[in-house]
């Protein structure tokens, strides 16, 4: 026995009333969705955009992603609730609540319903995908501790004195060990850094286009990909490596190919529609070009405006210079006017 560990909870489910259960795990779940509407809407906001449109979005984005998180856990362990010998009753395997929601699945699939709802909206889904990855990796990180409540996807047996303690008996325990490497624990420091990672590089490198969500995917896919190697959870394995590692790894390499091929692009992305379907010049509703029902990008949230441009991911030259350009075509069509007017007038007296 180690002279220090994690000890884990003795339950995951309370009852209010004696009636109604209060599940852990779901409560970690609704906890992460939420923290990731509410950075979202910050960000989305601070770019130029509608208030109230990722809490729109999320209402697609949410159940879509619940729905394509279980179908991918059950397609992957498929071996679970349907096998010979199947631990679990084929019918569990719509038990979201006991865990399994596998992260790509909810993103294909919540991504599905993001696009959906940019659609109607007339919003770019590259422009949205960069502004809620950061909340998606610190909705990560708080919803693993889901598995910590749960008791499971833990790592092998450890001595060290953040060792987790796991009952004996459980699934992937080791007759005679008592604690083991807490991998949720592990993933969720892993998320929390790359969402401030997220932050920082999107701001310091004006990444659009979609390149901070590709940037999500490669940070997530690297953490995984070694964290993933230590669970002792069952798996399906090809050529001694777990299923999720090699998914992982074509997501790296393709997260690396769409951020090369993005940082080519120079367009404006659109950040909707306004009522009657016009937009900004840069893509913004009109009411937000104008300066209506939007905020600015200081951290008070107070709506003060800021010198500095409300997209953090704009180049100022490029606002300022086409500014510039529309004024001084407007001040030469003004002197224009004004010289054919006066000989106009000379004209006249001579006549």
């Amino acid at each position: 026995m180690p002279l220090a560990s994690i000890p884990s909870p003795s339950q995951g489910v309370w009852y209010l009333f004696d009636v109604v259960p209060l599940r852990a795990y779901a409560l970690c779940i609704v906890l992460g969705v939420v923290a990731a509407v509410i950075i979202g809407e910050r960000r989305w906001r601070a770019r130029g955009g509608a208030p109230g449109t990722i809490v729109d979005l999320a209402v697609w984005a949410v159940p879509f992603g619940l729905v394509g998180g279980r179908l991918y856990h059950v397609m992957t362990d498929w071996q679970l609730y349907f096998g010979p010998d199947a631990p679990n009753r084929p019918i569990e395997a719509l038990y979201i609540w006991n865990g399994g929601l596998g992260i790509w699945g909810a993103v294909a699939l919540g991504a599905l319903g993001v696009w959906f709802g940019c659609r109607g909206r007339g919003i770019s889904l590259s422009a949205v995908a960069d502004t809620v990855a950061p909340g998606i990796a610190l909705a990560q990180a708080i919803g693993r501790w889901g598995n910590y409540f749960n008791q499971e996807l833990f790592g092998g047996p450890t001595d060290l004195p953040w060792g987790l303690e796991i009952d004996p008996g459980r699934p992937g325990t080791v007759p005679g060990q008592d604690t083991y490497h807490p991998t949720f624990l592990y993933e969720s420091i892993w998320d929390l850094g790359l969402a401030f990672v997220l932050v920082w590089a999107g701001r310091r490198f004006a990444l659009r286009h979609g390149r901070v969500f590709a940037l999500y995917v490669a940070g997530y896919t690297v953490g995984r990909f070694w964290i993933e190697g230590m669970r002792v959870d069952a798996a399906h394995h090809i050529l001694g490596m777990r299923l999720n590692q090699w998914t992982s790894i074509v997501l790296f390499l393709a997260a690396l190919v769409y951020f090369w091929y993005a940082g080519r692009k120079t367009g404006e992305e659109s950040l909707g529609l306004a009522p009657g379907g016009a937009t900004g010049g840069d893509g913004t509703p009109a009411g937000a070009a104008a300066g209506e029902g939007t905020e600015g990008t200081g951290d008070s949230g107070d709506g003060e405006a800021e010198e500095s441009p409300a997209d953090p991911a704009h180049l100022p030259d490029q606002a300022d210079a086409a500014e510039h350009d529309v004024t001084a075509r407007g001040h030469d069509a003004s002197r224009g006017e004004d010289t054919r007017k006066a000989a106009s007038e000379r004209e006249k007296e001579k006549r």
